[in-house]
């Protein structure tokens, strides 16, 4: 179902006093766009926030990456992440974690312990590793598991990268236990709802939608010029843009394979066309850290590219701000947070018609969704925008209301509404069990 409770509407329904959320493989201190860290973070930090805001304290578990971080750390008022100690501090990837899980579970059980019972209400978790410790730790606690995938491998593979690598039967039957455990499972969009059901076998009626938001603050028109002084890009200039990790399920190489395209159609391009991508590397594409250099080099137009590291959210919004177009090539998205981030700050987006990002773009209104992985299609799309000053004009317009949709507070609201439902069945299962006996 989709969730669209009000707050008046939950302040007759149980709220959890304290949650443990679960984020084993990613912290939310990490900056996203590089490693393991993207829109999850961002999603858990804005969430979290809020989620304590309206009186629920927050407890965030993560892998301890470094030996100097300290046990715990409050991020903001009534949020607090704790690192917990499970394998080495340093050089673990993400693949590798499953082995780690049984002492990820011991670090969170340890920290319940030491509180008096009853400590947490209800338990969040995230992603499907985070999800194995949530289905033992709810078992522990007796309370109701609230999961959130944000990627799913059967999708993955069902829609992978060139050359890129499968996910691996492990975490396919990981997912399918979690599922199975979670009391409630939050999807970011119908899509992905749809999805659970179709793939997994999910209950319909346990199964919430809860679209993901953008800081309407911090991202939001502003000055153009301003945007492209600061960061060097000519006054005149044709900039595309590309944010987030460099993987092949990202797809950067689209961007540029478009962009020669757009050159070797029109040559007189050359001379305005800037392609910047931000981010660094994760995954898959890891092992191959140069790639995107030596295709750009190959393609003729490296001397177009920049590419440029992760950047934090005011330098992000003035590079949105700067472009002429930003460019969401993936194979897979569960919603596509740089695409509403973007049109927030009133640029148009082209985006891959896959998963969340047919919710994340209002296709011929906000941006141009475009039905294959085909650069060429990319290049003519793209073209289609930032050859024709009133298109883009009236596309940039329409990115802004579309995005004015996605405030984190209506995420938040979802999400205690869900936590709600999670609880009622909880008491209600609670108290058919004591009638039964």
């Amino acid at each position: 179902m989709v969730v669209t409770t009000s707050l008046d509407a939950m302040r007759r329904r149980p709220l959890p006093r304290r949650i443990a959320l679960l984020s084993i493989h990613t912290s939310p201190l990490d900056q996203p766009g590089t490693g393991d860290a993207g829109g999850m973070n961002v999603y858990i930090v804005e969430t979290s926030r809020r989620l304590a805001e309206a009186g629920i304290e927050v407890e965030i578990f993560t892998r301890a990456t470094s030996s100097s971080l300290p046990p715990t750390v409050e991020t903001s008022p009534g949020v607090t992440v704790r690192h917990v100690t499970a394998g080495p501090f340093e050089g673990l990837l993400k693949h590798d974690l499953p082995g780690q899980l049984c002492a990820v579970t011991a670090g969170v059980m340890r920290a319940e312990a030491a509180r008096p019972e009853g400590w947490f209400d209800l338990i969040h978790s995230h992603y499907w590793l985070s999800g194995q410790v949530g289905w033992l730790s709810k078992e522990r606690w007796n309370v109701p598991l609230v999961h959130s995938m944000h990627t799913m491998a059967k999708v993955k593979n069902r829609d992978l990268a060139r050359g890129d690598q499968p996910e691996p039967q492990m975490r396919l039957i990981g997912e399918q236990q979690v599922v199975e455990a979670a009391d409630r499972l939050v999807a970011n969009t119908a899509d992905e709802a749809a999805e659970l059901v179709s793939l997994y076998g999910a209950d319909p009626d346990r199964v919430d939608v809860v679209h993901p938001g953008v800081d309407l603050d911090a991202f939001r028109p502003g000055n153009r010029a301003e945007a492209r002084r600061e960061h060097r890009i000519p006054a005149d200039a044709i900039l595309l843009l590309f944010v987030g990790r460099i993987q092949p399920l990202k797809a950067p190489d689209i961007l540029i394979r478009a962009a020669a395209d757009l050159v070797a159609k029109d040559p007189t391009l050359r001379r305005r066309l800037v392609v910047a991508i931000c981010g660094g590397p994760s995954g898959s594409g890891m092992s191959q850290p140069t790639a995107l250099i030596d295709l750009a080099r190959s393609l003729g137009i490296l001397d177009l590219v920049r590419f440029e590291p992760p950047r934090d959210r005011a330098s992000l919004a003035q590079w949105y701000r700067a472009a002429d177009v930003v460019v969401v090539p993936s194979y897979s998205e569960s919603f596509g947070l740089v695409a509403v981030e973007a049109q927030a700050c009133g640029t148009p987006v082209v985006a891959a018609s896959v998963g969340g990002l047919r919710t994340a773009v209002d296709d011929g209104v906000s941006g141009i969704l475009v039905a294959s992985h085909d650069p060429g299609d990319f290049a003519d799309a793209i073209a289609r925008v930032v050859t024709r000053p009133g298109r883009q004009a009236s596309l940039g317009i329409g990115a802004r209301m579309h995005a004015s949709a996605f405030g984190w507070a209506a995420t938040s609201a979802g999400l205690m509404s869900s936590y709600s439902a999670a609880l009622a069945n909880a008491a209600a299962g609670s108290r058919h069990a004591s009638l039964g006996s």
